[in-house]
This record gives structure tokens, sequence and C-alpha cells, in this order.
């Protein structure tokens, strides 16, 4: 403990004065103190490293239930020879799913008694196995209220080698839970407390919406979940932008939903209503066959009709317009984007049915442009004007979008640092000789970290601004430029060739040419450049990335720069599996290191319980600690430590008499 004097302490005074209130004697403080050095030495808690989920609810539900294989490898070590591999996954598959596998365990067991009874025996081995590096108190706060008292009992009587003094006490819990019809409930109570116990922290480092059809499931799941993070992606960007009111980024929701056929999050989510938009598309292009802007209805969580393929792609075609004219008009108003060459509907000679761009004539795909005025051709018909209105109004007054939102601001953030670990989704702009890139914003210029906290001030600002100030307006048109914009770290390539995609068949109009900081990325150096500018000099310091996924099929590696860099997008989004060869990373930290776990895809969550399919997963250690990590190793081993300190002060005011002890009246229980 740390000798201080009166001296030391007679500035600090005031605020030891507030701390007395929580901790009015010496005893009181001294039992904290104790408490807090205790928790310094367990095991430091598993983190799991999720990214691009991009709407896939099904997989990501299943990998958070089986935290990426670390419930069936504690399964596998605790249970060994003694159950089957048959019963093992049985078991497993009960955990992940419990009130849907009780069902089916219901009709085919002829003793349904004498299996409640083992299997509680054996959910109670595992909830203690998993629960076995956190204090008691960290446990009983997770436990559910109903059946808080019985599994505390359960949890602290060591069922393998059990007490004969207590046989009976333990024997009778299990009895009467099954007597009194509590048994399912029991069961549904343990799964869950061993998901909620297996990972101690979840970080998301971006894009959790478009493409699969659950983005707003994933969401109400985090809403909901114990201890969460997010890292902003560009497609969560352009989600917030359009939950803000930024027309735009609403056209680019949309046109991205109906380009995947995934109207589900949109309607079904968050009651957006697409009637204007269907109407406004069958009256504008009903005669117009749409082939380029056909959805990619293999992709799609349901089946469609030719009918309703037809009408989606109408529908895509008249939000498409109406995003490239919209964009144009933030293009106008923010010269410094230097996104001129994005304006392209100008450039389009309508008689030759032609894209004149460098120089050069490229034919159209697509020369049927009834709502563009050649002479104008970025201002919105009245009747797109409507239509983008009664848009705004859904979106706005989305109530469940609006909470969701809410939800991604409070967890949310352009970066994190987290236990040594550096967090961001995208990238960190680099010029050409590797240093940081300077970004104008505004009249401003920021770089690195500067760079991206300004950004993260304009995030917020576009949403919770006040809706009249010039900073807001500025802030909402910057969340646009986050979704596409070459210098915006969530994106940082050259362009985003959608129109060009949609338009011209000419490869060389796609291309899409990354920033510096993806191939500068795979220097050690580099890495190290970037780590300390953010501060981070842990010995196991690592950069975390998602973004652009890893064609494990083209021989890419998801480590980098000699292991101080992870990208862990390998593939969630059912689109990009063929690319890339494989379903997804996900990455586990725990007291005795990284491990790197490769999936592949999720048939269904329905064969996932009727027939105990689980993730076919594969990890490979990163990097093993020298020695278990504990808390005391931990950021929240940081703040413990600094608590300490500041008890410790207030026991020397106490002992010097600085501050009186005031004991308290009632047990501390009963203090509201």
């Amino acid at each position: 403990m740390t000798l201080y004097t009166a001296e030391d302490l007679s500035s600090e005074l005031r605020y030891l004065q507030l701390l007395a209130r929580s901790f009015p004697t010496i005893a009181e403080a001294s039992t904290e103190i104790i408490n807090l050095e205790a928790i310094l030495n367990l095991p430091k808690g598993t983190e799991h490293f999720l990214t691009d989920i991009h709407g896939e609810y099904e997989a990501f539900q299943h990998v958070l239930k089986n935290a990426s294989g670390t419930i069936k490898r504690k399964v596998s070590e605790l249970f060994g020879n003694t159950l089957r591999e048959s019963e093992k996954k049985e078991l497993c598959t009960l955990i992940y799913y419990p009130e849907e596998k009780l069902e089916i365990v219901k009709q085919v067991e002829e003793d349904i008694d004498d299996w409640y009874l083992m299997t509680m025996n054996q959910l109670v081995q595992v909830c203690r196995t998993v629960s076995s590096k956190y204090s008691r108190s960290k446990v009983r706060k997770a436990l559910p209220d109903e059946f808080s008292y019985i599994i505390q009992e359960l949890l602290h009587e060591n069922i393998m080698e059990p007490n004969h003094n207590k046989l009976a006490y333990v024997n009778g819990i299990f009895n009467s839970i099954v007597s009194t019809c509590r048994a399912d409930s029991f069961i549904t109570a343990m799964s869950n407390l061993i998901q909620r116990l297996v990972i101690d922290s979840l970080h998301i480092v971006g894009d959790i919406y478009d493409r699969g059809p659950g983005a707003h499931i994933i969401m109400d799941t985090l809403c909901n979940y114990h201890n969460f993070d997010i890292q902003w992606g560009n497609h969560d960007i352009i989600w917030m932008g359009a939950a803000c009111g930024n027309m735009s980024c609403m056209a680019n929701v949309i046109r991205i939903s109906m380009r995947y056929a995934n109207l589900s999050t949109l309607e079904d989510g968050y009651g957006i209503n697409l009637l204007p938009l269907a109407t406004f598309a069958m009256d504008t292009y009903g005669d117009d066959p749409c082939t380029i802007f056909m959805p990619r209805v293999k992709f799609a969580d349901e089946p469609y009709d030719d009918k309703t393929v037809m009408r989606i792609a109408q529908m895509q075609k008249a939000i498409a317009i109406i995003q490239f004219k919209l964009e144009a008009q933030i293009i106008n108003r923010h010269p410094e984007y230097k996104m001129q060459d994005r304006n392209l509907l100008h450039l389009i000679d309508f008689e030759k049915g032609v894209l004149k761009v460098g120089g050069k004539e490229y034919k159209m795909l697509d020369t049927n442009f009834p709502t563009v005025d050649p002479k104008n051709p970025y201002k919105l018909t009245a009747e797109e004007q409507e239509l983008m209105d009664k848009i705004n109004f859904s979106f706005v007054n989305s109530e469940k979008l609006q909470k969701h939102m809410r939800c991604l601001y409070a967890n949310g953030s352009m970066y994190k640092v987290a236990n040594g670990n550096l967090l961001y989704h995208a990238s960190i702009p680099l010029d050409e000789k590797g240093k940081f890139k300077e970004v104008v914003i505004g009249k401003d210029k920021y770089a690195g970290k500067a760079l991206l906290d300004r950004v993260d001030q304009l995030v917020r600002v576009a949403y919770f601004g006040d809706d009249s100030a010039p900073e807001k307006i500025f802030a909402q048109d910057y969340m646009w430029y986050l979704w596409c914009g070459k210098d915006a770290p969530t994106f940082d390539k050259s362009k985003m060739a959608t129109f060009e995609r949609y338009f011209v068949a000419e490869k060389e109009l796609h291309k899409e040419v990354k920033g510096n900081y993806y191939t500068l990325r795979d220097k050690e150096e580099i890495c190290d450049m970037i780590l300390d500018e953010f501060g981070v000099n842990s010995k196991y310091a690592h950069i975390i990335n998602g973004h652009v996924p890893v064609k494990i099929k083209k021989g890419e590696d998801p480590l980098k720069a000699n292991g101080k860099l992870l990208v862990i997008d390998g593939g969630f989004s059912r689109a990009y599996q063929p690319e890339t060869g494989i379903a997804g990373y996900t990455l586990i930290f725990n007291s005795r290191g990284i491990q790197l776990v490769q999936h592949e895809p999720f048939e269904s969550t329905q064969k996932a319980i009727q027939e105990g399919m689980d993730i076919i997963s594969t990890s490979m250690l990163v990097e093993m600690t020298t020695r278990r990590m504990m808390v005391k190793d931990t950021d929240i081993g940081g703040e413990l430590r600094k608590q300490i300190k500041e008890l410790e002060k207030l026991l020397t005011a106490y002992r010097l008499g600085l501050i009186k002890q005031k004991p308290r009246k009632y047990p501390k229980f009963y203090i509201k």
C-alpha cells in the first residue's frame, strides 16, 4: 500500500469526501480494496471479434451462440471420453438452442424425467467450468432472477466429487425442479447463462447492414447483449445517415436492398413504406425491361416469382436514378470532396446512347432515362421529390430504426483500443510515402488519430445536433461522404463505381483503386507507426480490420505485417462466399492467447437444431501469451488499480483524521 501524507491529500479532500459516501468506514474501504486486489488476479475474460456480418443473422446468431467453437471445445475438454461424440454434439445443440431442442427431445425421449436429471447435471458442470474465471459477484449478476439462488447453490457444490453431507441436498434440488415442472425453464436458463458467461465482451468491427436479410434481427440481439461495442463501417454509416435525414443515404440504402432482393429489413424490420416507390417505378418504368437492374435473387432469403422480381428491378432503377441526382447535389455543395468525377449523368449522349469519359465513348447498356432532363440532369422531377419526401418521413419516423441507431451511437465509435488491440473497420488514410494523409474536412485538415476523432464527432453531430445549426447540415452531408468518399477512413478507395457497373460493360471503368493503406499495411513498420499514433504499445498489440474480404481461394492471408494486423472479413455475406471460398473469420482473445477461427458456410438454423449441424470451423493460433493473462494485464485492470489507489488515499485520510468515519445506520443493501 502506498503511503500518503496529509500534505499529499490536501488538494484531493473534496473528492475523497465524495468517495467516503460510498465507503464511510475504514472497514468498508479496506474490504473493497481486498475485493479489487483479488479480481486483479483472476484470468482475463474472453473477447470475441466479428466483422462484416452484412445482415446474415442466422450465421451471426449461431457463431454468437457457439462462441466460435468455444462451447464445443469446453464440452469436449470437460467430458472427454465419458460421453460419446454424438452425446456431446446433442449437449452443445441444447446449449445453443435450448427451447427448440427441448421440443424435439420430448417427442422422442422415453424417460424424460431421467433425461432431465442427467442433462441438468451436465449443464451445471459446463456452467461451473465457464464461470470459474469470474468472481462470484460477477456470476451472480449474470444469473436469471427466478433461478438465481438455486444456480448459486449448484455452482458452488462439486457435483463430480460431491460433499456426502450435501449429496441428498443437491439431488433434492434436481428432483424438485423436475417434480414442479420447471425443468424446461431451468435448462433454458442454464443454457443461456453458459452462452452469456463464455464470452466476456463482444467486438463488432463494422458492417452489420446490407445484403443479407436480417440486419434488424442482428441489432435486436446486440441491443440486448451484455457487453459489446461497434466500430462503424461504411454500411453502418449509410444507415445512420439515412436515419438522421440524409436523402442520398436513404436512396443508397433502398437501392442496395433492391439489388439483393432484401425487402425484409426495410419493410418487416423497420416499417419503411415502399408502396410509393413501387407505384412510382411501375408508372415510370412499366414498359422498361430493366435488364441490368435484375436483383440477385439467389442470395435472397425467400423465393420470388417473376412478377415480383420485375417489380423489384423497376424499383431499383427508379431509386438508382434518384440516388445519382441527390449525390450530385451533395458533391456540388462540397467541392472540397473532389468528387466531381462521380457526376456522370451530364456526360451521357442521349442521342447516340453513349457515356463520354476521358475522351472516350462507352456504349450504354441502358438508355431509357425518362426522368432525366439532358439540360438539367441532376434536378429531381416533381414526382421524384414527392416520393423522397414520403421516404424521408418513413425513415425519420421509424421507431425501431431510430432505436437501433441510438444503440449504434451509444455503443459505437470510429475506433477502439481494447487490451492492446486497435480496432477500426477499414483504414487510416496514408500518402504514397506511408505518412498519415492530411484530409480536408471543411476548412481544416486532419490526419491519423485526429482525423478519426473529428469524424467521430461529426457522425454524432449529424444525429444529435441542433436541426437548424449549419454544423449539423454539414455533418449530414459528410455522412454520405463517409460511405463512398475517396479519403473517408471507412472507405478509402478512388471511387465507388456504382453508375459504371450498372450502365457500362467495359471493366476499365469498374475499377476501384484502393488507397495506399491497403498495400502499406503489409509492412510491420507501418503498423507500428499506426499503433504508436493511437498510443497502443502493448507487447501483444495488433490492428484488427474488416471491410475488404480475404479471398482465400486466391491465396490471400488474413495475417499481415508479420502478424501485427489481422483482417477478419472472410465472407459472412453469402454474396461474397463464391469469391472468398469461406464463410468468414472470427477472432477469440482469451487469457492464453489469440485464435483466428475460419468458418465454413452455415446451412441453416433448422438443420443446426434438428440434425445438430454446427458450423465447421478451423482454429489457427495467432499468438500465445508467455504466461496466462490476468485481469491486472487488461484495460479493466488499469481502471481497478486506479480505484485501489483512490481507496488507499481514503484510508489514509480516515487514519490521519482528515475525514471522519460515519458508520451506516442500516446494512449496506438497504441503502438506495
